[in-house]
């Protein structure tokens, strides 16, 4: 059997972290470049600030947000290199595992 290098941390914690419906639709949230606070979050989906502050932390460790303080206030945002890194890393992890056929797949298999 031929083993390939299992997903390394931060791509598990990136799929971790899409694995809530509620996560994401809090990351549309910040489609076009949007900033947002803890509390804004919350408003938008509806949520307690603690329950949007907890999963701000679980997107935040899965690298699809970071965040910058403002004096007491702390914005979120997409990042975008993480982002790419990850989707990089689960591409070539996919491509390892499950490639795609060199030929054409509608060709009948040989008897």
């Amino acid at each position: 059997m031929n083993t390939t290098a299992a997903l390394d941390g931060p791509t598990q914690d990136f799929l971790k972290a899409l694995a809530s419906e509620t996560r994401q639709q809090i990351m549309m949230l910040f489609a076009g470049g949007q900033q947002l606070t803890v509390g804004e979050v919350a408003d938008r989906c509806g949520l307690g600030q603690s329950t949007a502050s907890e999963q701000l932390a679980l997107l935040r460790r899965g690298g699809l947000l970071t965040s910058t303080r403002h004096g007491k206030l702390v914005r979120y945002r997409a990042d975008t290199p993480s982002i790419t890194a990850r989707l990089t890393d689960l591409r070539n992890y996919l491509g390892h595992c499950c490639p795609t056929p060199d030929t054409g797949a509608n060709e009948a298999p040989k008897k």
